[in-house]
């Protein structure tokens, strides 16, 4: 009861459909550029987005916003930058900077708000006379319109670009559909990097203890036994491969670490430190796009179509348009249900007012539609918490921080746990540490070579000192618990000299110390992260319903999927499990519409 009354009180913040809150609401900035007649007047603005500043130019009067121009920007390509293509045009039909923003691509949604907002008050304008939206039109009528194709894909994430890109690369004709604005789903919050095993870039680097075998048995052990054996030994045997094909689109990870559970370096990550998701997606996206693959957002997938057994398509709709998409084939690749907090409580009423990692489209629709035509489960109540998330906006602060030396410390100064234990392993003793909450610890050199490090200074989640009792004061801590923190830090550079913790019998991720100035600080807590249970799939990634039988047509892959982690998810194995599942998929799709 202790645990399940902590997280209650984790958070408030995120409820059902919620999306993370605002990183960049403030340091908004303006200057003003030009007046013109008849009342119109233009002002600039800025405000800090994702990767710089965002820049506006606005022309307006003192009842009409005229035109929003985004002058400057550097977002996240097909993330960030959808935002900066969308959202003025909705801000000038509403006439209001305060209008709804991107789902997944939030920081930059709020920098533009912020910069639209400077803009007008730098023109000489009263802003809060453009901060209600006018009502929007709701008469538009929807019209019929039917689509053929070879392989249909419900959901853009990292499963079913990779799906959609996989089969179209064999020769099918592919169309995609996204409920939500952006492509990329949960994978766009991937910050760490792709477990896999064998691969030429652990052989270029000297690595010769992770292999094939002892992926497999990290995995099966990390998820408490409870795995798909066969689905873990697919994914383990064919990672190297699909690192491969990842390197052929465009999209290396030549970097190799360790992550949280697993005994051997199995994290492959980008060479300049990028998040691995966003990084993915958008190389996806694009390899997807350059084989011809319709992709269509803001279209909601809302039942599978049969013929005789056999999926034959899907209905979908959009604010235009009803679909019907008629195919010989379907993949459903739209995500887990971390985000659908009404089903996560039936398994676990403890999560009902979690704090969530995911992203607001992640709610089983996929789950729930395959079901609806006799598709088994496995393992939903299996739900992963995260043990380093910033609270007050549901971010995640990646493992590979831990991974390249970072250390977790409670309220009292000290290290309570083995830091790259697993994630349900740490998360659990953090709910025991006084407050039910800790900070993670990490230096100059994990921020020079980690760019999510680097955001999370940017954004104003760290605490920062040139020394270990500056670092102590920055935290709150004071008295005994920061002494304690000075004498922890020691002790852990002096454990890494030794390679032996001795304290926590830590034996990954201690490459190197924390003695590089300045020393930084996040205040962290666990939240909702992955939801290992989903559709019963066999290692053909195809569908199974719930006699065992093989539901023809239908194929599954990534978080929409159950079996492959198990109790416990480790850290890289969600990417690994969404690129090579969804190749599987997207092969046997469209050889399967070929027949």
């Amino acid at each position: 009861m202790k645990k399940n009354g902590i997280l209650h009180r984790i958070s408030t913040a995120v409820l059902a459909g919620a999306m993370l809150l605002s990183l960049a609401s403030c340091g908004a900035s303006s200057s003003q550029t030009a007046s013109s007649a008849a009342g119109k007047v233009t002002g600039t603005g800025s405000a800090k987005g994702i990767e710089g500043d965002v820049v506006v130019e606005v022309t307006a009067d003192a009842d009409t916003i005229y035109s929003i121009v985004v002058t400057e920007q550097n977002e996240t390509q097909g993330i960030g930058s959808v935002a900066c293509e969308q959202l003025p045009d909705a801000m000038v039909a509403a006439n209001s900077y305060n209008v709804d923003g991107i789902a997944g691509a939030t920081v930059t949604s709020d920098a533009l708000k912020e910069a639209v907002k400077a803009a007008l008050e730098n023109a000489g304008l009263d802003a809060s006379a453009f901060a209600v939206a006018k009502a929007a039109d709701t008469t538009v009528e929807k019209t019929a319109e039917t689509l053929d194709c070879d392989v249909v894909v419900v959901g853009a994430g990292g499963a079913g670009l990779t799906a959609a890109a996989q089969a179209a690369e064999n020769g099918a004709k592919v169309i995609v559909v996204e409920k939500m604005p952006i492509v990329g789903g949960n994978s766009l919050k991937a910050t760490g990097g792709m477990n896999a095993a064998d691969t030429q870039y652990q052989a270029d680097l000297g690595i010769t203890d992770s292999g094939v075998q002892e992926f497999i048995e990290d995995t099966i052990n990390g998820g408490h036994g409870i795995n798909d054996r066969s689905l873990v030994t697919v994914m383990a045997e064919q990672s190297s491969d699909a690192i491969d094909w990842l390197t052929s689109i465009g999209a290396p990870l030549p970097k190799v670490a360790a992550t949280g559970g697993t005994t051997h370096k199995y994290l492959h990550e980008p060479e300049d430190g990028s998040a691995v998701g966003s990084y993915l997606v958008e190389k996806l996206n694009a390899q997807a796009e350059k084989l011809g693959v319709q992709i269509l957002l803001n279209t909601k997938a809302t039942e599978i179509l049969t013929n005789d057994g056999a999926a034959c398509g899907i209905k979908a709709e959009s604010t235009e348009h009803d679909y019907t998409i008629n195919a010989k084939s379907v993949i459903i690749a739209a995500g887990g249900f971390g985000a659908n907090f009404e089903l996560m409580a039936s398994f676990n009423p403890a999560l009902a007012n979690a704090v969530t990692t995911n992203h607001a489209g992640a709610t089983g629709d996929g789950i729930l539609m395959a079901e609806a035509i006799g598709a088994d489960t496995v393992d939903m109540d299996q739900i992963q918490l995260h043990p380093t998330v910033y609270q007050e906006t549901g971010m995640l602060v990646s493992e590979s921080v831990r991974s390249m030396g970072g250390i977790l410390v409670n309220a009292e100064g000290k290290r309570f746990c083995n830091d790259m234990s697993t994630r349900d392993a740490v998360s659990n003793a953090e709910l025991e540490q006084p407050g039910a909450y800790a900070y993670i610890i990490f230096d100059q050199r994990i921020v020079d070579d980690l760019k999510s490090c680097q955001k999370y200074i940017s954004n104003g989640l760290t605490v920062s000192s040139d020394s270990y009792e500056g670092l102590a004061k920055e935290m709150g801590l004071t008295g005994d618990a920061a002494a304690n923190f000075v004498e922890t830090m020691n002790t852990w550079n002096a454990s890494v000299a030794a390679g032996e913790d001795a304290e926590f019998g830590r034996n990954n991720g201690m490459d190197g110390d924390l003695s590089t100035a300045p020393y930084y600080a996040i205040k962290i807590a666990p939240g909702i992260h992955h939801t290992m249970g989903g559709l019963k799939i066999n290692t053909d990634a195809q569908v199974l319903d719930t006699d065992g039988s093989i539901i023809p047509g239908l194929y599954a892959a990534g978080e929409t999927t159950g079996g492959v982690h198990g109790g416990n998810r480790i850290g890289g194995n969600a990417v690994c499990d969404f690129v090579v599942f969804g190749r599987i998929a997207g092969s046997n799709a469209s050889a399967y519409a070929a027949e």
